[in-house]
This record gives C-alpha cells, sequence and structure tokens, in this order.
C-alpha cells in the first residue's frame, strides 16, 4: 500500500494525519458490547431504529448526550458491514472478511442492543412494535433503516444467481460473484445496469464496470470483451463536472453507454438479460452476456412505507435541513431511509450525524435547530485499480471540494482513500460518533491556500 502521505502535498497530509490521530485517540479502544442477551426495558430516551451506518453513529452520539444506559438500538442482523468496500471485492481487489464485523463490536458500549425486527412505528402514541412481540416506547426517535433490495423485482431472480457469470455487488450474497464472473470471462458481452429507482451508492454501478475494464486489460481479455453499461438514468452522472470527466474515460477506453435502458429479466440458464426501453414503454431487447453485473432496484423498507412517518412515496419525512420529522418534532431520520434530495452514500451519512447530533441537541433543550445540512454526498468514483475521481457535492449537484485540487483527476491518492483511509475512519472514528464529515478538513485546506 502507498502511505497516504506520499501521494498528496506534505503539510496537508501531515495535518490530515495528526487530525486523525487527535480523533482515534478521543474515540479511544474498542469495545465490546455485551449488553444483547440482557432483558430490554420498555422505554428508552433515545432509540435508534436500524444497526447500519447511521443507527450506529448516532447511538454513540446518543451515549455521550443521555448516557449509555437511556439508549437502545433495535437491530435483528448478527453482523454489520461496510459496504463501500464491496465494490473492490467485486473487483478481487478486496476480501470479503475485510468489509463484516460483530453486530455486537459496533453498538456502544452500555447501549442496549434489542436484536430484534421493528415491524410497526407508532409516533402518535411514541413507541414500536417489533417481531417477538415486545412494545418499546420512547421520547426522541431516530430512524435509520436503510434502504431495501428488490431483487425479485427483476424476473428470473435472485434464483437466477444459482448460475454463473452473473453477480452483484450489493448484497454479501452476491458480491463475490461478481470476482468469480469477471475472473470466468472468455469472450462476450460484460453488461452492467443501473435500475429505475433510487438507489444506494449511485456510482457503484459504473465502477465495477471500470474495474472490469482494468481487469480485463490487465488480463489479455480487453479486445475479447465488449462492455455495455445499460443504466435507466438519461446521463452518466447527476454533476456536470464529473459527468464530463467519465464521458471522456469512456470514449478513451471504447465503453458502451445506453440511456433509458432498464433490466426487466434475467434468463441465467440462458445467458440472456432483457431491458425495456423507458423512452417507448414496452419495447423490449435480449441481450447475451458472458458476465452480467446487477445493480437491484431499490425501496424503502416496508415497515415504513406505511407508516406514519413516511411521505407518499414510503421514504422518512424529513426537513431537508435539520433532518427533524416534518410532523412528529420527536422523531429524526439518517440516511438510506429518509427523502433527502441528495445522493444515498455512507458520506452523507456522516455529514447528516454531526447535523443532526446538534439538531437533537437544540430540540432537548426547547430551542429551535439552527444548524442545516446543505446536502453534501461524496462517491469516489473508482476507475481503475489504482485511480478515483472523488465527487463531493450538494443539494444543488454543485461540486463542494474537500481538497485544494481539481477532484474530476483520476487520482492514486484518492484512490489510497477510498480503499484504506475511509474504512479506518469508518471503524475507529464515524461509528464511535467522532467523525461528521470533512467540512473542517475542507475549511482547513482553504484557510491554506488563502
Amino acid at each position: 500500500m502507498v502511505p497516504l502521505v506520499a501521494v498528496v502535498s506534505a503539510p496537508r497530509a501531515q495535518l490530515f494525519a495528526c487530525l486523525l490521530r487527535l480523533g482515534t485517540q478521543q474515540a479511544g479502544p474498542l469495545q465490546l458490547h455485551t449488553g444483547a442477551n440482557h432483558a430490554a426495558r420498555n422505554h428508552y430516551e433515545v432509540l435508534v431504529l436500524g444497526g447500519g451506518s447511521g443507527g450506529i453513529t448516532m447511538a454513540a452520539r446518543m451515549k455521550r448526550k443521555v448516557g449509555a444506559e437511556n439508549v437502545a438500538v433495535v437491530e435483528p442482523s448478527e453482523r454489520h458491514f461496510y459496504q463501500p468496500i464491496w465494490t473492490l471485492v467485486g473487483a478481487g481487489a478486496k476480501q470479503l472478511s475485510s468489509s463484516g464485523r460483530p453486530m455486537a463490536s459496533v453498538i456502544p458500549s452500555g447501549v442496549e442492543w434489542i436484536k430484534a425486527r421493528v415491524i410497526e412505528l407508532n409516533p402518535d402514541k411514541n413507541c414500536i412494535h417489533t417481531d417477538n412481540d415486545e412494545q418499546i416506547s420512547y421520547r426522541y426517535l431516530i430512524i435509520a433503516l436503510g434502504i431495501q433490495l428488490h431483487y425479485e423485482k427483476i424476473k428470473g431472480l435472485p434464483e437466477g444467481f444459482a448460475h454463473p457469470k452473473i453477480g452483484s455487488n450489493y448484497s454479501v450474497k452476491t458480491v463475490e460473484k461478481t470476482w468469480k464472473a469477471l475472473q470466468d470471462f472468455k469472450e462476450g458481452n460484460a453488461i452492467f445496469t443501473f435500475p429505475n429507482t433510487p438507489v444506494k451508492c449511485a456510482g457503484a454501478p459504473q465502477k465495477i464496470m471500470y474495474l472490469s475494464e482494468a481487469y480485463f486489460r490487465k488480463t489479455g481479455k480487453r479486445s475479447k470483451a465488449n462492455i455495455i453499461f445499460n443504466t435507466s438514468l438519461g446521463a452518466i452522472f447527476g454533476v456536470k463536472k464529473y459527468a464530463d470527466a467519465l464521458q471522456e474515460i469512456i470514449r478513451e477506453r471504447n465503453l458502451t453507454v445506453n440511456y433509458k435502458q432498464n433490466l426487466i429479466e434475467v434468463r441465467a440458464d440462458k445467458q440472456e438479460a432483457v431491458f425495456e426501453n423507458l423512452d417507448k414503454p414496452g419495447e423490449t431487447q435480449v441481450i447475451s452476456y458472458e458476465m452480467l453485473h446487477v445493480t437491484p432496484p431499490m425501496g424503502p423498507p416496508d415497515v415504513l412505507k406505511t407508516s406514519p412517518v413516511a411521505d407518499a412515496a414510503g421514504w422518512v419525512d424529513v426537513d431537508k435541513e435539520t433532518l427533524q420529522h416534518k410532523r412528529y418534532p420527536n422523531v429524526f431520520g439518517i440516511g438510506d431511509c429518509t427523502n433527502l434530495p441528495t445522493s444515498k452514500t455512507a458520506a452523507a451519512v456522516a455529514a447528516q450525524s454531526g447535523i443532526l447530533d446538534r439538531t437533537i441537541s437544540l430540540i432537548m433543550k426547547n430551542q429551535t435547530p439552527t444548524k442545516k445540512y446543505d446536502g453534501y454526498t461524496s462517491c469516489p468514483l473508482v476507475t481503475g485499480y489504482n485511480r478515483v475521481i472523488l465527487a463531493e457535492f450538494d443539494y444543488k449537484a454543485e461540486p463542494l471540494e474537500t481538497f485544494p485540487f481539481d477532484q474530476s483527476k483520476e487520482r492514486l491518492s484518492m484512490y489510497v482513500m477510498k480503499a484504506d483511509l475511509m474504512p479506518f475512519l469508518y471503524w475507529n472514528m464515524m461509528l464511535r460518533g467522532y467523525w461528521g464529515g470533512p467540512a473542517i478538513l475542507r475549511k482547513l485546506f482553504h484557510l491554506g491556500m488563502s
């Protein structure tokens, strides 16, 4: 691994490293949570729904605010995954084992882990119900339930994953199948898809395309590969600065991009994918594949769709600046399950966590929230095994960049950050409630340039 200090300018790298050291010293050693087997109480000051990135981060922050014994996390899963690294797992650059840890090890020490699934929210009575027949009440509720994958909305899936030549970086069950399909590729079409729904990490469907192209070149198979990106969208990326850079890469590497094409069926036994033309509903095209990477349709968790906290589309209905619910002032949302009009990424969750922390602090004091979320999100667009375009932007789809250089350029330094630094930050700082995104770094870097 190339050290970060070797690939960015020395003074700023030293500042970055210093900040990381301070953060980890403040965070202290990782403590194994041991409360999972204790009987859950029926009331908590702060109840967190979901043990993903948003839920664990906010549980850590709320522990410092009201005390561990007054916070509980409702989460049925036994393992917690750092999903952004799955792009590299699917390309053989990282091991799947590096992406997961026991849930008990990431829930903040002393915080109650209610190992159950939420089946009903009743915000009018300040309580929720779980699948083990428990009713739990709260004073403040943080909803961090993530996004739900819907492979079943594509005819032939998920059962089609039992066949070779097909994978998906969006599930722990199928990400290694992507790497297997990439290794087994001989000759023909390598197809990558983007569904006609909101998705988490909207750059990931094309990241694996660039990595696959690089792998084919590395293994002498590029001349035998016809690489196709079929997307339901009308553009390669939503921010013009980065879209222009990606279009240049697409042209240089002879990649085929077809817009408004939605995967509706996989015939895995025949190695065929069926796409509908969204501009001409009902018009379909069947394409044979030697490799297929599927990005599944996604949507809000089922429990939210009919809940009073949801908007008409099923997402948690929050104020886009404060993350406070629009109708229930003691209810808050964070991350993929919300209707925040920004890209659903772990970087967005980090930025949102700092804003939500401040919002809840003021609400607890009967004060009006003042700190406003600007929609900051980030997508490290992996364009090869050692290059990344670091896209950072806001609600207006305008670049909101951290570093004092052109981030639309492919850089080794940004790859090192994606592959090695960000996982470190995630496990050691963000999940412990000490990382609220790069806003402070942005200020420091740009102050240094003034």
